[in-house]
């Protein structure tokens, strides 16, 4: 099937595979990825990890849906923490040579055992809650620019909040990613590596208190055979009045494998 649309289109569009967030973009129709991710933050009082595992199905070209599960030493020994079910509906499209534009929304349902210790709303690994949103992505010729704007509503349980003061309910999420396709210069065949380079401002403001926070986080990307990509990132804060975040200074890995037609 001409070498499976060249790699599915070299993964679709590799620029806009972001590290820290989801483009508008979906994976191809009738597609499986297997994601394991390794996230480490350096917070007071020392380091903790935080391993998920995640499996993607791409329905078709306008529906796709995430089944994640989350494990973590944060609470002093390692054990799995809760799990997450996302869906992502791209409901515009825009095509032009060398450029699109694509519009999706998208909704999140997490559960979590995790005690609360912080403001923050985490809804992958912190947090039971609900999210939904809107993404909006511009990919101009090997430049991909990505808009998110999302709110959450966390599951109120007072016996899980050890900060003594309480736990957010709702919290506002915004960003602003770019990507860019360093190598190959000129695709040859599927099996060209890739080579991106990103950069995403990552921020939340809770409306009830008003504290915000936003996040700087730069990242590389290699892709290889159109079927198998790793993701480099750090993300650090640049300004805020949140306290006690588990993401502020935090590392991200990530390795991915890409099934194509594996869906009958």
């Amino acid at each position: 099937m001409v070498l499976i649309f060249i790699g599915a289109c070299n993964m679709a569009f590799s620029q806009e595979l972001y590290v820290f967030t989801e483009p508008a973009s979906n994976m191809p129709t009738k597609s499986i990825g297997v994601r394991i991710t390794n996230e480490g933050m350096f917070n007071n009082p020392g380091f903790v990890s935080r391993t998920i595992p995640e499996v993607m199905f791409g329905f078709n070209k306008n529906l796709m849906m995430h089944a994640q599960a989350f494990l973590s030493d944060m609470d002093g020994k390692y054990r799995v923490e809760g799990g997450s079910l996302y869906a992502k509906y791209r409901f515009l499209s825009l095509d032009d040579a060398q450029s699109h534009f694509r519009a999706a929304a998208f909704g999140r349902v997490s559960t979590s055992k995790r005690s609360i210790y912080t403001r923050d709303i985490n809804l992958e690994g912190d947090n039971s809650g609900l999210q939904g949103g809107l993404i909006f992505t511009q990919l101009l010729h090997k430049l991909a620019l990505s808009a998110t704007l999302g709110y959450a509503h966390a599951f109120k349980d007072t016996d899980k909040n050890m900060a003594g003061m309480p736990g957010a309910n709702n919290m506002l999420s915004y960003s602003l990613s770019s990507g860019y396709l360093v190598l190959p210069a000129v695709y040859k065949n599927y099996k060209d590596p890739n080579f991106n380079i990103y950069f995403e401002m990552l921020g939340k403001t809770d409306p009830g208190s008003g504290e915000s926070y936003l996040d700087l986080a730069p990242a590389i990307q290699v892709i290889l055979n159109s079927t198998t990509r790793i993701d480099l990132g750090y993300r650090f804060q640049a300004t805020g009045s949140m306290a006690n975040r588990y993401t502020k200074n935090m590392y991200l890995l990530r390795a991915e494998f890409n099934f194509f037609n594996a869906l009958k």
